[in-house]
C-alpha cells in the first residue's frame, strides 16, 4: 500500500489488517523499557492510535486528544498510542504533556506492530498514521489509514466505534 509523507508516495510493509481479521499479536516496548505483549490487552477494546513520532505538532495533538478522551470512555477501553520514538522521549513527553490516561509505547526495537499491522514505511522506518481498534474478542474492529501521514485520524469516527463496542 502506498501513502504520502509530505506529499511524496513512500511505500508501507507488511498488510493492513481489516475489521473483522484477528487482531495479530506483537510485541513492543514500555516506556520502562519492558516488553509490551499485546497479550496483555485480552478482554478489553483496545484503540490502537498510530503516529510516526511524539516530536511533531500532528503527533502530539493526537496523543493529547485521545489521552483527553479517555475520561469519556468505558474503563473496558484503553489506548495506547505507538510511535518508534524511544521510550525515554515517550516518557518526557508523557511528563511534559500530563499524558496520564491513555498510554505510549514504542515499536523502535521489534517493528513487529508497524509490519503485522501494515504500518511501517519502508523508506523512513518510521509508523504511518492512523487507528486500529481491536473488539473484546481480539478482531479487528476499525482501521483507518490515513492518506496523507501528515493529516490528523479522523477522531470522532475512532471513538464513536469504540464506544459502539463498550
Amino acid at each position: 500500500m502506498k501513502v504520502k509523507f509530505g506529499g511524496d508516495e513512500v511505500t508501507l510493509v507488511g498488510n493492513q489488517v481489516k475489521v473483522g481479521d484477528t487482531a495479530p499479536e506483537f510485541k513492543a516496548v514500555k516506556r520502562d523499557l519492558s516488553d509490551f505483549d499485546s497479550k496483555e490487552t485480552e478482554g478489553k477494546i483496545v484503540i490502537y492510535s498510530v503516529a510516526p513520532s511524539i516530536d511533531t505538532s500532528v503527533c502530539s495533538l493526537q496523543a493529547q486528544t485521545f489521552n483527553e478522551k479517555a475520561a469519556e470512555l468505558s474503563d473496558d477501553i484503553v489506548i495506547y498510542t505507538i510511535t518508534v520514538d524511544l521510550p525515554f522521549a515517550q516518557e518526557r513527553f508523557c511528563a511534559a504533556k500530563g499524558i496520564d490516561k491513555a498510554d505510549i509505547i514504542s515499536d523502535y526495537r521489534y517493528k513487529e506492530f508497524g509490519e503485522k499491522y501494515g504500518f511501517l514505511i519502508d523508506e523512513l522506518q518510521l509508523l504511518a498514521r492512523g487507528v486500529v481498534i481491536v473488539d473484546k474478542d481480539g478482531k479487528v474492529a476499525y482501521t483507518e489509514y490515513v492518506e496523507e501521514v501528515t493529516n490528523e485520524v479522523n477522531f470522532d469516527k475512532a471513538l464513536e466505534a469504540a464506544k459502539e463496542l463498550a
